[in-house]
C-alpha cells in the first residue's frame, strides 16, 4: 500500500484485495466482532456488490465460550451482516476449557470450527483478517523463540490448515487504515480487552511496539522482513528439492527413507536440516520434528562420522521417527508406537 497509514481503503483497493477469489463459488468470512474483522466483512460485501458477481460469502463467528460479552458480539456481528445482505452462522466451542495454554486451545478450536462449517457449505476458502500489524506481532513473537528461517517467514497470504486453505488479504494493510474505514462509514466494532491483557505474550509484545518503532523497528519493516525471508525459504525448499531427489530415497509405502550420506554430509547444513525433517516427518507419527531437537540430531550424526568414521553406528528417535547412521546409509523409518504406562492395581487399603 503507497497512502498514508491513517487514510481508509478505497473501492478500488478492495477490488485489488480480493481480485484472485473472484471465481469461487463460496468464501467463509471469520468475523469475531472486532475491528479488523468487522472491516474484513464490510470490505468484502462492498467487493461482491461492486463486481456485481462473485463467491456467496458467509460470515462465521466463533464463540469461544470464555467472555461473558462474547453472545452479545455475535449478536452484533449478525445484525451487521444480515444489513449487508449475508449469510452469519455463530459457532460455539463447547466442552471444559484448559487451565494454561487458552490463546492456542482457542485458536486451535477456532479453525476447526471454521473447517468444519467450510465443508459444510462446499468450499475450502476461509478469508481471516490478520493485518500487517499482526504480522509484525507475531516475527517477534518468533524471533524471542528462536525460530528459523520458517517461522520468521510469519504468515502467508494464502496457507493450509484443518483441510481448508486460509486467506489473508489484509496481510499487507495497517490497522490504522481499518479503523480508518469503519469511522468513516459510522461502523461500531467490539474491542477485546484480551487484546491488552499482558498476562498474554502477544498483547506484551505489542506494547514495546511504539518504542521499537522509534528505532526504526516497526511494522512495515516487520512485515518486510518476514516477506524477505519468505522469498529466502521458498528458494531454499526448491535446493532441497533437488537435494533430496538427488540423495534421497523414500518407501512410498511405508514412508522410509535411505540417505546416500555421503552425499547428504556435502550439502550446506541448512539443507541437511530440512532433508532430515522432511524424512522424519514423512515417517514419524508424532507431530512434526521440531527445529531444535532435529538441528541436535544433525550434530550427534556429524559428530559420529567426524569422530568415528562410522564404525559406531547412530540410533535415535524423534517425534515417531528412527534416524540410523551405518556405514554409508542413513535410514529413516517410523518408529513402533510407544506403550501405554501401566498402572499398578493396589489391593487392600492404601
Amino acid at each position: 500500500m503507497v497512502r498514508d497509514d491513517s487514510t481508509p481503503i478505497t473501492a478500488t483497493e478492495a477490488r485489488q484485495l480480493f481480485a484472485d477469489l473472484r471465481d469461487l463459488p463460496a468464501i467463509v468470512l471469520a468475523v469475531s466482532g472486532g475491528p479488523d474483522s468487522v472491516a474484513l466483512m464490510v470490505l468484502a460485501a462492498r467487493w461482491r456488490k461492486a463486481i456485481r458477481r462473485g463467491p456467496k460469502l458467509i460470515v462465521v463467528t466463533v464463540d469461544h465460550g470464555l467472555r461473558h460479552e462474547a453472545a452479545a458480539e455475535a449478536r452484533a456481528v449478525k445484525i451487521l451482516a444480515t444489513s449487508l445482505g449475508l449469510a452469519h452462522h455463530t459457532l460455539r466451542w463447547r466442552g471444559a476449557k484448559p487451565d494454561t495454554g487458552v490463546p492456542s486451545a482457542a485458536r486451535d478450536a477456532r479453525y476447526r470450527l471454521l473447517a468444519r462449517l467450510a465443508r459444510d457449505h462446499d468450499t475450502v476458502h476461509v478469508l481471516t483478517a490478520h493485518t500487517r500489524d499482526d504480522q509484525a506481532e507475531t516475527v517477534l513473537m518468533r524471533l524471542s523463540r528462536g525460530s528459523g528461517l520458517v517461522g520468521l517467514a510469519a504468515m502467508a497470504r494464502q496457507s493450509e490448515r484443518n483441510g481448508v486453505t486460509l486467506v489473508r488479504p489484509l496481510l499487507d494493510v495497517p490497522k490504522a487504515r481499518l479503523l480508518a474505514t469503519l469511522d468513516k462509514a459510522k461502523i461500531a466494532y467490539a474491542t477485546d480487552p484480551t487484546n491488552h491483557d499482558t498476562a498474554f505474550t502477544r498483547p506484551r509484545l505489542r506494547a514495546l511496539m511504539p518504542v521499537l518503532a522509534r528505532e526504526g523497528c516497526d511494522a512495515r519493516n516487520l512485515a518486510r522482513l518476514a516477506s524477505r525471508l519468505a522469498r529466502a525459504n521458498v528458494a531454499l525448499e526448491a535446493l532441497t528439492d533437488a537435494a533430496e531427489r538427488a540423495l534421497v530415497q523414500v518407501d512410498r509405502k511405508s514412508q522410509r527413507s535411505e540417505f546416500d550420506a555421503e552425499g547428504f554430509f556435502t550439502t550446506p547444513e541448512e539443507i541437511r536440516v530440512r532433508l532430515l525433517m522432511r524424512a522424519i516427518d514423512r515417517a514419524g507419527h508424532e507431530g512434526p520434528a521440531e527445529l531444535g531437537k532435529t538441528e541436535a540430531l544433525l550434530s550427534a550424526l556429524t559428530a559420529a562420522r567426524t569422530a568415528g568414521k562410522m564404525m559406531a553406528p547412530v540410533r535415535q528417535t524423534l517425534a515417531g521417527a528412527i534416524v540410523s547412521l551405518a556405514r554409508n546409509l542413513i535410514v529413516v523409518s517410523a518408529a513402533p508406537p510407544r506403550r501405554p504406562v501401566q498402572t499398578a492395581k493396589s489391593g487392600g487399603k492404601p
